[in-house]
C-alpha cells in the first residue's frame, strides 16, 4: 500500500516574470529577513542576563515572530507556497514515536 500525500495550495497570484523585483520577490525577502531576525532574537534571549533587557527583547521577538507568520500566511494565500498533507497513518506513527520518546525522558 502506497502512502500518497496531497498538496494543499491556493490559486497562484501571477507576478511579472521580468528582471525587476516583483511583489513575490519582495515578500519572500521580507519573510526571510523576519526568519533570520527571529533566530537572532532567540539567541539574544538565551544570552541575556538583565531582566529588563530580556523583557524588551522578548516583546520584540514575539512581534517579529508574528510578522514572520503573517508573511508566510500571505504567501500561502497568494499561492506562492504550498504545503503537503501527510497521510493519517504517518501522523499516527510519528505521534506514537514521539510519545514513546517523551515517556523515556520522564
Amino acid at each position: 500500500m502506497q502512502n500518497q500525500s496531497q498538496m494543499i495550495q491556493n490559486p497562484q497570484t501571477e507576478v511579472p516574470n521580468t528582471p525587476q523585483l516583483n511583489d513575490r520577490d519582495y515578500t519572500d525577502m521580507m519573510l526571510n529577513t523576519c526568519k533570520k531576525m527571529v533566530d537572532s532574537y532567540a539567541i539574544a534571549l538565551n544570552e541575556c542576563s538583565n531582566d529588563t533587557y530580556y523583557n524588551m527583547l522578548f516583546k520584540i521577538f514575539q512581534e517579529t515572530s508574528q510578522s514572520q507568520r503573517r508573511m508566510y500566511n500571505l504567501m500561502f494565500r497568494k499561492g506562492w507556497y504550498s504545503i503537503e498533507a501527510e497521510p493519517q497513518q504517518k501522523i499516527m506513527q510519528t505521534l506514537q514515536k514521539e510519545s514513546s520518546k517523551k515517556g523515556q525522558i520522564q
